[in-house]
């Protein structure tokens, strides 16, 4: 079983539950998901099966896409809604400008310090792993890129104001930092009270499958909810190659600019590409190399087994 699943995570599972779930679901151990959604959090949790799971290192590296609410006044030990709170404002008041100054501020490359319950590694354990030992380590600030921060609604007239909005960031990024961020910008603190990942790359929310539609899907033998690999890939130009080429390019063997159908200029061209059959069978990921006198190939970078399996149907 090979493909790609557009998953809704339920609140309360890790994304390792998942794994675990479609391992016992679909009885195969090649099983991966495309980077860490929160416990507590819901959304778009893109999973990958047998040869998806060669394509999983692409899909990580996409943007990601949430939509958050955030609490002001109130401050909790992990910066989200799971974490003890360890401080209450008696009274918040906040601008409208103010908020936009501020999010317009955090928009572009910034720098965030790894939260102590988040699953990075360091001294051979998760962070989390540590916390839960009472333990606080430093931790470096890693460089992310928000591109795009954006205020739904600000319901100024609670005692504790909530802000929803939509942000749209690179991975590794923490939505409860930024959160935080903000509070101790206001001065008066704050906290990620509810968060859902909308999109992880070309994957979005109103395309999801729940866990429940997948189960019942599977009980009737049908695939519905399966996307070909290559789906993870379509942000990359395709090349259809040549019949005579595909015993090459199966066995890793270099693809020259003859055993492409068409034909393809020397200038401009892209570092990686999909390669394809005629009939339309997705081959490889190609990757660019050139040679001295201005010679150039196509070296098989990550080679998929579909062929092999049509001609053994």
């Amino acid at each position: 079983m090979d493909g790609l699943i557009n998953v809704l995570k339920p609140p309360g599972m890790t994304s390792h539950d998942l794994v675990l779930y479609f391992r016992r679901l679909f009885d195969i151990r090649k099983v991966g998901h495309t980077g860490t959604l929160d416990p507590g959090a819901a959304g778009v949790l893109p999973i990958c099966l047998g040869q998806g799971t060669r394509v999983a290192e692409y899909l990580m590296d996409k943007p990601k896409r949430y939509r958050a609410e955030m609490t002001l006044g109130i401050c909790t030990e992990t910066h989200d809604a799971g974490g003890k709170i360890t401080h209450r404002e008696s009274s918040v008041r906040v601008e409208h400008k103010q908020l936009e100054e501020i999010f317009q501020s955090l928009t572009g490359e910034i720098k965030q310090v790894p939260p102590m319950v988040s699953a990075v590694h360091c001294q051979g354990k998760r962070l989390y792993q540590l916390a839960r030992q009472g333990k606080t380590v430093e931790r470096k600030a890693r460089r992310v890129f928000i591109y795009s921060l954006e205020i739904l609604r600000f319901d100024n007239h609670l005692r504790y104001p909530c802000i929803l909005f939509d942000i749209l960031c690179s991975k590794g990024t923490y939505v409860r930092s930024i959160c935080a961020e903000v509070g101790e910008r206001l001065g008066c603190g704050a906290y990620l009270s509810f968060l859902i990942r909308t999109a992880s790359g070309p994957f979005h929310l109103e395309n999801a499958f729940t866990l429940e539609e997948i189960e019942e899907f599977w009980k009737k033998q049908d695939y519905t909810f399966l996307l070909p690999v290559d789906y993870a890939l379509q942000d990359l130009p395709a090349f259809t190659v040549k019949e005579q080429t595909i015993h090459n390019i199966i066995n890793g063997l270099p693809l020259a600019p003859s055993g492409i159908m068409g034909g393809v200029g020397n200038n401009n061209l892209p570092l990686l590409v999909r390669l394809y059959a005629p009939n339309g069978i997705f081959l490889a990921l190609g990757e660019y190399q050139s040679k001295q006198g201005g010679k150039w190939f196509y070296k098989p970078k990550k080679v998929f087994r579909f062929w092999q399996k049509q001609k053994n149907s």
